[in-house]
């Protein structure tokens, strides 16, 4: 009962009008960024964060959530007309939706996605209602100990897991770590890394370098490698489900929704692998097998689709009650609360009350919203996909630039912005992650002070990180993270040569 007064209290919040008009908002960008290829929420918000020195903070972040949850509707419609799938986990949605738009059954496409969103996405919202308050209850009572393997955990499974190698994680990781010493030393106060530069003597800003790695680094790599693309879009029929498209598309949302939201729950990271688990399963179950590669099956639209958008939401529970970011957009959030001094983990529900139940109260609102948005209008999405490209990535560098400007008026943070920019174009050009450089520069401060913390109540002994159960626990899921699947591939009998061509 008392989770549902906080709940209502949530709602009186984000249903004033001025927080329904960025929700609104939120949801219109948010489905713009989707349904534009190559422009992903993590873009969208990492552009937007200078708002944070205007806007209040609960605003604020319903903007930020209506544009994260909004780009994974819209993410759809590139997938399915052009098969261009605007983020990695409408990677899926595309495989089978494009061939239902090739065969004439867009619209059907188009309509099990949104409707599979909006499940997907509610139920995920309840979860995160009911099971939040619960995991930040038990989680005050971690100590430095176990806050410090927390974070390793969250280094390990966000830079094993979001990229294409743990290899390249890792040295994605070690630049935000790196980004994250710049400045002067918590306790001692010596300059770190400054070289000298009185405007470095506070540290690299978050939205400085989140808006050049995502913003401008996508910008430039569209230039540089993108520029030239034709891209075929098929015809969109009437967005409409007939009875038989919706006696095969539900079951196949619900078994979506139970898979999606333990992947994002998790500090597991990403929603690839349960859009893949997904469609796997649907492949399976479904009774129509010779659909599924050939015209198009809708139980594999359907289920990718609310799988990835369960997995989406699910990620703010990890955000909200740990401070953990499991994906982009997530860690650029977190960078958006520490704009306002807000630092999300267990004490948030306490601390900031209004503001967490606000935002969650506004996911169910900006659900309803997206709904009606993407269903009548996706006739007016599909026509951004015309829109030229060079004046669209030629205003997001406008709009970066203008934005990294206006929060200190230094010559030096634009000239900062363009080389992370490049930065960005080469861990794109060579397959990097980019979300472990944000999670490194943000969580790398606080690991480093709550290690110091533990080791200051071992009194400079190491072994208090395996004395403590619940820090020992973590300490054996981070080395079962890290050399699991290294052992799995290990022990896997190797393909014998022609099976590739049987296949």
């Amino acid at each position: 009962m008392e989770t549902l007064d906080l709940l209502a209290a949530g709602f009186a919040t984000a249903a004033t009008p001025v927080n329904l008009l960025w929700a609104l908002l939120g949801c219109l960008i948010g489905t713009a960024v989707g349904v534009l290829p190559g422009i992903g929420p993590a873009t969208a918000v990492a552009m937007l964060l200078p708002i944070t020195l205007k806007v209040e903070p609960t605003a604020s972040m319903i903007f930020f959530a209506g544009i994260y949850y909004g780009a994974m509707y819209g993410g759809s419609t590139t997938s399915i007309l052009l098969n261009t799938p605007g983020e990695s986990g409408a990677m899926v949605t595309a495989m089978e939706g494009n061939r239902m738009a090739k065969s004439g059954r867009a619209g059907a496409a188009l309509a099990t996605a949104a409707v599979g969103s909006f499940v997907a996405g509610t139920l995920a919202t309840l979860v995160v209602t009911f099971f939040a308050p619960w995991v930040a209850e038990h989680a005050v009572r971690l100590g430095p100990p176990e806050y410090f393997m927390l974070m390793v955990l969250a280094f390990t499974t966000v830079s094993a897991v979001l990229g294409k190698s743990m290899l390249r994680g890792v040295t994605a990781l070690a630049v935000g770590l790196a980004f994250g010493l710049v400045g002067l030393d918590q306790i001692s106060g010596a300059p770190r890394l400054t070289g000298g530069v009185p405007e470095l003597m506070d540290g690299l800003e978050v939205v400085l370098v989140a808006v050049g790695l995502f913003a401008v680094g996508e910008a430039l790599y569209h230039v540089l490698y993108e520029g030239r693309v034709v891209e075929a879009q098929h015809p969109m029929s009437r967005v409409h489900m007939s009875r038989q498209d919706w006696r095969r598309s539900w079951p196949a949302w619900l078994r979506a929704s139970a898979i999606g939201m333990p992947f994002g729950a998790l500090p597991a990271g990403g929603s690839e692998i349960p859009t893949f688990l997904s469609y796997a399963t649907e492949k399976k179950l479904s009774p129509h097998k010779e659909e599924f590669g050939t015209t198009g099956a809708i139980e594999g639209v359907a289920g990718p689709e609310a799988a990835n958008n369960a997995a989406i939401t699910a990620t703010l529970m990890p955000l909200l009650t740990l401070g953990i970011p499991t994906s982009n957009t997530t860690a650029i959030l977190l960078g958006a609360f520490q704009n306002y001094g807000i630092q999300p983990g267990p004490q948030l529900f306490d601390t900031n009350a209004g503001l967490v139940w606000a935002l969650i109260a506004s996911l169910y609102i900006g659900n309803v919203m997206l709904l009606v948005l993407n269903l009548p209008l996706v006739g007016l999405w599909v026509k951004l996909l015309k829109l030229p490209k060079p004046p669209l990535y030629a205003g997001i560098l406008v709009f970066a630039t203008v934005g990294v400007y206006g929060m200190r008026q230094s010559a030096l943070d634009l000239l900062l912005l363009y080389a992370i920019g490049v930065l960005g174009v080469l861990m794109r050009r060579h397959d990097f992650p980019t979300a472990p450089v944000i999670v490194g520069m943000i969580l790398g401060p606080l690991a480093e002070a709550q290690m110091r913390n533990a080791l200051a109540i071992g009194e400079g002994q190491w072994t208090v990180f395996i004395q403590r159960p619940m820090s020992l626990v973590l300490l054996v899921v981070v080395v079962a993270v890290l050399v699991l699947p290294r052992l799995v591939r290990w022990l896997r009998p190797p393909t014998e040569p022609d099976a590739v061509v049987r296949v």
